[in-house]
């Protein structure tokens, strides 16, 4: 009788990773809110993991590492591996015709985001300013995030919807600026809006500075 050999399933290897790499992730989340970045160290994150030394420096490689994974997860909700760009409200935003209904789709998806991040982008930028490797991590977030919201620009370019005088390079910058997570900040955290005010108020001032014809009201 012989007996065929097969390969090593490491299936449950890797959901033991995954479950692994999210629980590090989740408690340095609430460690860098709770305590600010410089004040938490790797070992703290594993003793709130109940992970070991070892295995957050092999999953991770360094705090930077897992502020970038933190940053990541908060970004799109999960850790599956899909691009932002790739993500279904983002297709369907873009998928609009209508450019007032593509802008507003990406005010929503805008709130979502910041909704879920907007916490640890502020530890973030508070670290930036003391820390080189925090830097460096806060200046390839902000280039993806220009990156990412130029797509917008150009989805409106492309459909003719800019107005007299906007092209596709000045509604980047605008969208850049109005998207910031430091406005959602002023807005939802300094002067108390909820996340409804701020969508709509986001919606109606990108279509309103953005849009040919397009004619505004007063955000409530």
């Amino acid at each position: 009788m012989s007996v065929k050999s097969r390969g090593y399933d490491n299936t449950r290897r890797q959901a033991q990773v995954r479950r692994t790499r999210a629980e590090v992730v989740a408690a340095a989340r609430d460690l860098f809110v709770q305590r600010g970045y410089a004040a938490t160290t790797i070992e703290a994150i594993g003793e709130a993991a109940a992970t070991p030394l070892a295995t957050v420096y092999r999953l991770f490689g360094s705090k930077r590492g897992i502020l970038a994974a933190v940053l990541d997860t908060s970004f799109v909700g999960d850790d599956e591996p899909i691009a932002m760009h790739e993500r279904p409200a983002v297709r369907a935003a873009f998928a609009e015709t209508d450019p007032r209904r593509l802008v507003t789709g990406f005010a929503h998806v805008c709130r979502e985001l910041l909704d879920r991040s907007a916490p640890i982008q502020q530890v973030l930028r508070g670290a930036a300013t003391a820390d080189p490797e925090a830097a460096e991590l806060l200046a390839v977030v902000n280039s993806q995030r220009l990156e990412g919201q130029s797509r917008i620009a150009h989805a409106l370019a492309v459909r003719g919807a800019l107005a007299d005088g906007v092209d596709e390079p000045a509604a980047a910058d605008t969208i850049y600026a109005l998207m910031a997570p430091e406005m959602h900040h002023i807005l939802t955290v300094e002067r108390a809006w909820s996340g409804d005010r701020y969508e709509r108020w986001l919606s109606q001032a990108l279509c309103a500075l953005l849009l040919e014809g397009h004619s505004s009201g007063q955000p409530t």
